[in-house]
């Protein structure tokens, strides 16, 4: 059983009262058909049932993987997060834009038929005037944005997976910027007066995955064996652009406590294939033939999907003897089927920064909370990342990162090839603040249209969605990022975490304990006015598997498990 299916018998929104509403409306309690009196003026999620114990990894008697403990409206304008442990990262994780807000009405209601997730509604620069499926998404400046105004009254999204497209696009002035420029083009963009180059800091990983649950690749040996099996340097040298570079560990290293512990095994064939004589005696098989699953959509840590993908098929056919077929896979069915743990052979994927820290590249993937992307997952990195992300001292956070990175180099749930170096790219005449991020969620509100009101970005596919709280893809995200706003935002062009809809979140001396303060008058765009009540309910519906509106697009909500440790009320895992 999926998930979804475990959370579609819990309750409905016909039979069950939600637990949270805005502070203008009162409160709900669970099981209680009336709201509470406003003057209550508190909001506690959870507030039903009993409440989270940390020391014994509870919730209502049941297991809870998570770090938060509760989240409480003490008045219209004040947030309070208290949490299990200390987290040093939790400003750059409350900034990313998978914990946008929404208004409590709206999301009682388009998140209940679930038309959040084509119809978004929210407090950014733009607002949403059509997405036309397979063509573009058009956005509308908002003319009551509490701040700078967007200096393009009309920003669209194009895309096309078609390497060389995007040039061919921005050459001939169709579009006014291009994402993941392909390496072959980068001379002629360089020499183009009309043209500008936007180096981005490879801020990303790609690599090889395996799922530990499928054989043979339940056998550590085999996958230890294709690790050292695989020439990754040949892979960089031959596909990538310049500014990438072989990935000696998962996290890029330019991100601090990344790169502790042992570098990643080199290539060495004849230790590969007598480790994979080994595995195979084990698993006791005389041959392996599996599949290599992947999208073909370019990305600044694979900019050539296809032929990387016939590289690394060449390579375990001549290097180690593996039989492999490629299975494309259309891109927002490939991202879902890799978090449900549906891809049984290798699949490759990868990552971009979502704020510069190891719990965002390395608590997603291999945390308690992490999808079944690689599997079951293995408890000793599940402890040395609890210890990681629960402390502000360098040398405890030193020792446990160098435990995970030893740990994943020993059960090779992948394989770490590159830290690819990427670029966008513009026309020369426009206004404003042309610029690449190195989290790739470029701000198309401070750049202006060059000869006309219209500012066109392409970029490499359609989102599958933009609820993003249950979207972890980049096209999805960064339209996301025009439209809505989290509590703190990452500064143009850059990694720092500055206000947003907060004016500050300030923490405890031990960092257990963020006291978050709203904005006044920030609107969205159907009107509603921000209060403490729809950051509550914005969290809580990611939070508690159980919440009538724990929906989105399929109801994975991977980014707050996999950042925040695990859902309250969490469904058994799948079959």
């Amino acid at each position: 059983m999926t998930r979804r299916s475990t959370r579609a018998g819990v309750a409905s929104l016909g039979t069950a009262t939600l637990l949270v509403a805005s502070l203008g409306g009162g409160t709900f309690a669970q099981g209680s058909p009336e709201p509470a009196p406003a003057a209550a003026a508190v909001m506690s999620y959870p507030n039903y049932g009993g409440e989270v114990d940390c020391e014994a990894r509870t919730f209502n008697g049941t297991e809870y993987r998570g770090s938060i403990k509760s989240i409480e409206a003490t008045d219209a304008s004040t947030v309070v997060f208290t949490l299990c442990a200390p987290d040093p990262a939790f400003l750059a994780k409350v900034a990313f834009s998978a914990f946008q807000i929404d208004d409590t009405d709206y999301l009682l209601t388009a998140g209940a038929d679930r038309s959040i997730v084509e119809k978004p509604n929210g407090t950014g620069p733009y607002q949403l005037g059509d997405w036309v499926r397979g063509d573009q998404v058009i956005l509308n400046a908002y003319a009551g944005y509490h701040g700078d105004a967007a200096l393009s009254p009309t920003a669209i999204f194009r895309w096309s997976s078609q390497p060389g497209q995007k040039f061919i696009e921005l050459q001939s002035g169709n579009v006014d910027g291009i994402d993941n420029v392909q390496p072959d083009d980068v001379e002629a963009i360089e020499g183009d007066p009309n043209l500008q180059l936007i180096p981005r800091e490879g801020l990303n990983v790609f690599y090889i995955g395996f799922n530990d649950t499928a054989a043979p690749f339940d056998n550590e040996k085999i996958r230890q064996a294709i690790a050292q099996g695989i020439d990754r340097q040949a892979i960089v040298d031959q596909f990538y652009p310049a500014g990438s570079e072989v990935a000696s560990h998962f996290v890029p290293c330019s991100i601090a406590f990344g790169c502790e512990g042992e570098s990643w095994y080199d290539f060495d064939l004849a230790a590969a294939q007598a480790l994979l004589a080994e595995g195979m005696a084990e698993a006791g098989v005389d041959s392996i033939s599996t599949t290599i699953s992947l999208r073909v959509v370019d990305r600044g840590y694979l900019p050539l999907p296809e032929q990387v993908a016939t590289a690394i098929q060449a390579q375990l056919q001549d290097n180690l003897g593996i039989t492999a077929t490629l299975d494309v896979q259309e891109s927002g069915t490939f991202i879902d089927n890799a978090d449900l743990g549906l891809l049984k052979g290798l699949h490759l994927l990868g990552w971009g920064a979502d704020y510069p820290d190891p719990t965002n590249f390395l608590d997603y993937h291999f945390g308690e909370g992490a999808s079944a992307q690689f599997g079951n997952g293995f408890p000793d990195i599940h402890a040395a990342l609890r210890a990681g992300a629960s402390t502000a001292v360098d040398a405890e956070r030193q020792a446990a990162y160098t435990d995970v990175n030893n740990l994943l180099k020993q059960h090779v749930p992948m394989i770490p090839v590159a830290h690819g170096g990427s670029a966008t790219a513009w026309a020369a005449g426009l206004q404003g603040n042309p610029h690449s991020s190195p989290l790739s969620n470029e701000v198309l509100s401070v750049i202006g249209p060059g000869t006309d009101d219209q500012l066109v970005f392409m970029q490499s596919g359609e989102p599958a969605g933009l609820y993003c709280a249950d979207e972890s893809d980049g096209e999805a995200l960064r339209i996301c990022e025009q439209i809505k706003e989290s509590l703190y935002a990452f500064e143009v062009g850059g990694v720092a975490a500055i206000p947003a809809l907060a004016t500050e979140c300030a923490a405890n001396d031990d960092l257990t304990v963020w006291t978050c303060t709203l904005k006044d008058g920030v609107t969205f765009h159907n009107g509603a006015t921000l209060d403490a009540g729809d950051v509550v309910l914005s969290y809580a519906v990611q939070w508690d598997a159980a919440h009538p509106l724990h929906l989105g697009r399929d109801g994975s909500f991977t980014y707050f498990a996999g950042l925040f440790g695990g859902f309250l009320n969490a469904p058994p895992a799948a079959e």
